[in-house]
């Protein structure tokens, strides 16, 4: 199977080529060392911010020629027994779409849930089969075989491809841009984030979100793994009636994520 590699995963090949070089010459393996450290401190980092687009294409925002007056809220984790049905209740009271970045695997286990977020005109995108912590240490063929697996089990599901995928916690390695575009999907990251897994105060979340909010925006907020608040709540259900009434009061139309970005 063939991939094709961005243009710096082929200046580390060339950089790891003259480091070679360095090592062979006399007193050269300090310099050597020099360009291998500094090589792989660039690509560790540029793997570790989910919002990069130097290990290959990553949408943070939708152009607004496309967007309009729209707003897109995606939610990640999914689905959730416990949580779910409220987002889509809440969703639908106020007539407004999101996409859904779900796991493969809990697509397997509930996948009435997954049926329900597209009946209801959300869309359902690839969010990783396993939603393992260590994605982003895999090598090619062990990333390809986990996406590839997460489309199988939602198409099988749902009767619907996706066509965008979002990495477990944004993280994400040289191998990934050359998989994606094996297989005809995009890279989705996000303008802001609530860090709705962690904080458990949905007035701090809602600020993060609405900060600076425009047309285009692409926020992110969970219903699986989501932190409760005080009152036992999921965030997202206490946050989402608020950022949905924020949204129609700046004229702001919450939308699924267009095609062909």
């Amino acid at each position: 199977m063939v991939y094709y590699y961005n243009g710096l995963i082929r200046a580390s090949i060339v950089l790891h080529l003259l480091a070679i070089c360095l090592f062979l010459m006399p007193d050269g393996w300090f310099y050597a060392l020099f360009v291998m450290f500094g090589n792989h401190v660039v690509l560790v980092a540029q793997g570790l911010w989910p919002r990069s687009q130097w290990l290959g294409r990553n949408i943070t925002h939708v152009p607004l020629d496309k967007a309009g007056g729209a707003v897109y809220l995606t939610i990640d984790d999914g689905p959730c027994p416990e949580v779910t049905p409220q987002v889509l209740q809440i969703l639908e009271q106020y007539n407004a779409k999101a996409t859904f970045f779900c796991i493969g695997k809990r697509v397997q286990q509930y996948p009435d849930l997954a049926k329900s977020i597209v009946a209801g005109g959300h869309k359902l995108e690839n969010h990783s089969m396993e939603h393992s912590y260590t994605f982003s240490l895999w090598y090619t063929q062990k990333i390809y075989r986990d996406v590839v697996n997460a489309q199988t089990v939602i198409q099988q599901v749902t009767n619907v491809r996706p066509h965008y995928f979002r990495a477990p916690a944004g993280l994400r390695n040289i191998f990934l841009d050359a998989v994606l575009q094996k297989l005809g999907l995009c890279l989705m990251s996000w303008t802001r984030r609530g860090f709705d897994t962690r904080q458990r105060n949905a007035n701090v979340v809602l600020d993060s979100l609405c900060r600076n909010l425009q047309a285009g925006d692409i926020l992110l907020l969970h219903d699986g793994n989501a932190a409760l608040t005080c009152n036992g709540r999921a965030v997202i259900v206490e946050v989402l009636p608020v950022l949905l009434q924020t949204l129609f009061e700046n004229n702001l139309n919450p939308e699924v994520l267009p095609d062909g970005l």
